[in-house]
């Protein structure tokens, strides 16, 4: 067990808030709320926060090489944001089979290349829970210019992209598989080569996403388990942090120093005390992370 204090600094009552991306140069940190289709953006000097709405699920997020740009995941689509401006660019990238499919988890990689997950479709037009199904999702690798380019098939729910330290391994999980896999990343082409399991059946709730610290130990979120697991690289449990709500979703590190880890929730099939369920938390830690991978527009 582990005594990090635990902050609340937004508790903007997020559906299912996902997607914590930290952007060091804007002093900001950005989030999702999938069901609520918002993207969030918190000035950590003032601690205000500013929403954008869009017309379908947002559900994931990379910081790009161009200052202000964002490269926004839909559930059916890729598009940029201009935050200053509110600017949306569609860049003609589609996920097949939208909208009985959704996209899920993304991130970009060592080499500025995006990678993202999809499922089966769980959010209704409106907003509104669906039924899961399992075997229906994808991982994607997407570079500028390019199509989307299949990796693997038969995912319940993609969740949890991370490379380590040194960029040669690549961290993916299937949330309904309770199960996050370690595959070979190679620096020069940017491929993966076979996933084999990593960490496994850990019995606090599901594993959500995930960050990794500058160590090479995994953070991961498990939904349901009210806690955050920090796995060390050789696949065991190094600590277990509690939390003050069920469900926690995503986490990255940020901050000054990249000693902040910030943490998303979701209110979604809460429990009756959670709350602050859906709220952006904050746990000051030892450790530090990464800095955030930049998305490369010009290829």
């Amino acid at each position: 067990m582990s005594n990090e204090i635990i902050t609340c600094l937004a508790p903007t009552g997020d559906l299912c808030g996902e997607a914590a991306t930290w952007s060091a140069d804007e002093n900001r940190i950005y989030w999702v709320d999938i069901n609520r289709f918002l993207l969030h953006r918190m000035d950590l000097e003032s601690r205000a926060v500013t929403s954008h709405l869009f017309d379908e699920p947002v559900v994931a997020l990379s910081l790009t090489d161009e200052d202000g740009k964002l490269l926004v995941t839909l559930g059916s689509k890729l598009v940029y944001i201009v935050v200053g401006t509110d600017e949306r660019i569609d860049l003609g990238i589609t996920l097949p089979g939208s909208p009985d499919v959704r996209f899920n988890d993304g991130r970009t990689d060592p080499n500025g290349t995006f990678w993202v997950g999809s499922m089966a479709n769980n959010v209704g037009p409106h907003g509104e829970n669906l039924d899961v199904r399992d075997g229906m999702g994808k991982l994607f690798r997407w570079r500028i210019g390019g199509a989307l380019e299949e990796f693997e098939s038969g995912i319940g729910i993609s969740n949890t992209l991370c490379w380590a330290p040194d960029g040669k391994t690549f961290y993916f999980g299937d949330t309904l598989k309770n199960e996050i896999r370690a595959y070979p990343y190679d620096l020069g082409t940017g491929d993966i080569g076979p996933g084999t399991p990593h960490f496994s059946d850990f019995d606090r709730g599901l594993p959500d996403g995930s960050t990794i610290d500058r160590d090479g130990f995994i953070w991961n979120c498990r939904f349901g388990g009210g806690c955050i697991v920090r796995i060390a690289p050789d696949g065991s449990v190094d600590r277990i942090i509690e939390m003050p709500v069920k469900n926690i979703t995503t986490c990255t590190f940020g901050g000054p120093d990249l000693s902040t880890l910030f943490v998303t929730t979701a209110s979604t099939a809460k429990a009756e005390t959670d709350r602050l369920a859906g709220s952006l938390f904050a746990i000051r830690t030892e450790t530090a992370g990464l800095p955030e991978n930049r998305f490369r527009t010009g290829g």
